[in-house]
């Protein structure tokens, strides 16, 4: 694998783990937090992920599939148990 690839994948592993440590410390944290507050926040996220009209550049656009992917993946855990 080139350098060129390497730190992509690299920052999206990092920005993922780091988004589904949160979640989960914010869910073990707030006994107010639920599934739809989480569903709430994917969706806004899917919002700004669409409306990337002026371009947000390779970084924002890893970060964003990335926190994207946590949350879809913690939304998926929590309804599963």
């Amino acid at each position: 694998m080139s350098l060129s690839v390497d730190w992509r994948d690299i920052k999206y592993n990092e920005t993922f783990e780091q988004e589904v440590r949160g979640l989960e410390r914010r869910k073990a944290s707030d006994p107010n937090c639920s599934i739809a507050d989480l569903e709430g926040v994917l969706q806004h996220l899917y919002q700004m992920d669409g409306a990337d009209w002026i371009g947000r550049g390779e970084v924002q656009d890893i970060i964003m599939a990335a926190t994207i992917a946590a949350y879809e993946y913690v939304i998926a855990q929590w309804k599963a148990s």
